[in-house]
């Protein structure tokens, strides 16, 4: 797994996979996860992409510097491993506290993006979610990540899943239960810190762009997805049905599907960048 050093200094790893030839996709995940966040990813999406999987500080490989962090400076960070693996811009997919990230780089870096997946996130504080998570990092601080995981699944996972919990947690556990209990506060205390006016510059990204969430999302929900959509120009909402926030595993066939068709248009010659397209409503059947 090759390394970069940040501009703090902290090393950042990343993966490559997929096709070497390729158009490049950068894909960053969420709170806690590392790029094993992506495995029911990688094959399908990298069949026809070379893969760019940033593990985010703190999680992973990456280095774990002193906290808090700043979403602003893991953006700057998965442009640096862009930069690193030689690619000049990328189509980019972000999740959860990686799709705020994918917002920051569609902003602040809008020059390195061909094409933005928005998936299972939002571009707002409330005060509930501000709360949860608030408690998130007290709990993680106070039991451990393999306590704060059993009390707290049901926020990622559908209830059919959550009955089984096998398949769920046979990718949530491995990932939570090493993630140091420092770096996942700092993660959190960063997507607190993140101001709201980021949602008004979302007016300016030009490329195309995918908004994709779980219909049974109760994190970051179906209202969420609709204003990010309804504020970037020309944006696509797609609603995987039956998905909750970890549906790129619950329900990966349809999460897959809908991010691969979404890709292959994107990727057409025929689309310009910057020219207005109709915003619709996809509805994908796991």
């Amino acid at each position: 797994m090759p390394f970069v050093e940040a501009a703090d200094g902290a090393r950042i790893a990343y993966e490559l996979g997929g096709r070497r030839d390729g158009e490049p996709l950068l894909m960053v995940h969420g709170l806690g996860a590392d790029t094993r966040g992506w495995i029911m990813q990688k094959k399908a999406l990298g069949a026809k992409h070379r893969l760019v999987m940033v593990d985010n500080r703190g999680v992973g490989r990456s280095d774990s510097p002193e906290g808090p962090f700043d979403l602003e400076v893991m953006a700057a960070d998965a442009i640096a491993a862009l930069d690193h693996a030689g690619y000049g811009s990328a189509h980019v997919i972000g999740a959860s506290m990686g799709g705020i990230i994918s917002q920051v780089i569609g902003v602040l870096h809008a020059e390195r993006v061909r094409s933005l997946t928005l998936a299972c996130t939002a571009c707002r504080h409330f005060s509930w979610r501000r709360e949860l998570l608030a408690e998130w990092a007290d709990q993680a601080e106070a039991y451990g990540m393999r306590e704060f995981v059993r009390r707290n699944l049901k926020w990622m996972v559908g209830p059919r899943s959550l009955r089984r919990t096998g398949p769920a947690m046979a990718v949530l556990g491995p990932l939570a239960f090493n993630v140091p209990v420092a770096s996942f506060v700092s993660q959190i205390q960063a997507i607190l810190s993140i101001e709201d006016s980021l949602r008004e510059e979302l007016a300016k990204v030009e490329v195309p762009t995918l908004v994709l969430c779980g219909s049974q999302d109760v994190l970051t929900t179906l209202g969420d997805s609709e204003e990010i959509a309804s504020r970037i120009p020309g944006a696509e909402l797609a609603v995987v049905r039956g998905g909750a926030h970890l549906f790129m595993v619950e329900h990966a066939g349809a999460f897959n599907r809908t991010v691969g068709d979404f890709l292959d248009r994107v990727s057409s010659p025929a689309v310009r960048f910057g020219v207005e397209r109709d915003s619709y409503l996809l509805e994908s059947q796991p």
